[in-house]
């Protein structure tokens, strides 16, 4: 008899109250920024992941799909990034693994810091059409974190495949909030792989 493999997979309970109390529409970047940027606030002081945050959102309308927060030692899964787990949600609530094939003027992702190596190669496949990002790659770096090997021209690459990339959306507290996190002890890891 084949033996059974199972992987489950949950952000922490805070998650579901906060990601309601944003029951309208976000309309700008702005808004969606600061409202990701509250999960990685709740993240770091709650202290059940990285100082990382993203949600999906319908392009168009501004509606929340879903949220992630990094939880990498919390899940010791070294996949559950941010944009992993709200691009994996929202391909869940919305019933497709192409966010492409679903709904009308496409989904994008928002996320509190430019995507690592992996979660770019993610990007590409997810069916989302608009990445919106906060912090820099270098920011993170800036504090430790191994954002992997990630060609320079990374944004070129994306807009090659049709998603539109805006950056440095609240910049700075996005920075502010990845220093807090090294400032209070936050754990650094994969920081050996630099």
């Amino acid at each position: 008899m084949a033996k059974k493999y199972q992987l489950t997979l949950a952000l922490p309970d805070w998650v579901g109250p906060v990601a309601r109390k944003c029951n309208k529409p976000l309309l700008d970047d702005e808004r969606r920024m600061e409202f990701v940027l509250s999960l990685v606030e709740e993240n770091i002081a709650r202290k059940t992941g990285g100082p990382f945050a993203a949600a999906v959102f319908a392009q168009d309308t501004g509606k929340l799909i879903s949220v992630g927060v990094n939880i990498v030692q919390t899940s010791n899964c070294s996949i559950t990034h941010a944009e992993m787990m709200a691009l994996s949600l929202a391909q869940q609530s919305l019933g497709s693994y192409d966010l492409a094939l679903v709904g009308e003027g496409g989904y994008e992702l928002v996320s509190s810091t430019e995507p690592c190596a992996m979660c770019l190669g993610a990007l590409a496949w997810s069916g989302i059409v608009r990445l919106v990002c906060g912090a820099r790659d270098n920011d993170a770096r800036a504090i430790g974190f191994d954002e992997g090997d990630k060609p320079n021209y990374w944004m070129a690459l994306l807009e090659r495949r049709g998603i539109k990339v805006i950056e440095d959306v609240l910049r700075d507290k996005s920075v502010e909030l990845l220093q807090l996190y090294a400032e209070e002890g936050g754990e650094i890891y994969n920081s050996k792989q630099s």
